[in-house]
């Protein structure tokens, strides 16, 4: 059996760091996540509390289109501007596929309202595809 000493320092020594990323990371999301919410035209959740399957869909689709990217940039990050400034353009990029969406489709927020599963998923999956793009481009 080994010594665990060196691990537990290491711990000690990197806990403190580790805490502040991961705190700023999930800020960073929720911030930008309620920033998405008000943005949109849409309530998604007095909709979700109705409801509203495609509302779930649609929002789900943007609070993992926002987490992906944010995580790999966690996993390359020097320093913690580094997820603050990645996670505002995640979120520039998750109101540009809201947006291309709804120009493709027309009436997106409409359509999410009438709970229209069809148009929430291909916003959902438009969303998770940008994001994993934009999660491969930040790990570089």
């Amino acid at each position: 059996m080994t010594d665990p000493a060196p691990v537990i320092q290491s711990l000690f020594a990197g806990l403190p760091v580790f805490m502040l990323h991961l705190g700023t990371a999930t800020v960073a999301w929720a911030l930008a996540l309620a920033l998405y919410m008000w943005i949109t035209p849409h309530k998604e959740f007095a909709l979700i509390r109705n409801g509203n399957v495609s509302a779930a869909v649609s929002l789900g689709g943007a609070g993992l289109g926002l987490a992906v990217p944010l995580a790999f940039c966690l996993a390359a990050s020097v320093n913690v501007w580094d997820v603050l400034i990645w996670g505002s353009v995640t979120l520039i990029l998750q109101l540009i596929a809201f947006r291309a969406v709804d120009l493709a489709i027309g009436n997106l927020s409409k359509r999410i309202e009438e709970d229209q599963l069809a148009a929430a998923i291909f916003l959902a999956m438009t969303k998770v595809a940008l994001a994993a793009l934009n999660a491969a481009a930040v790990a570089g």
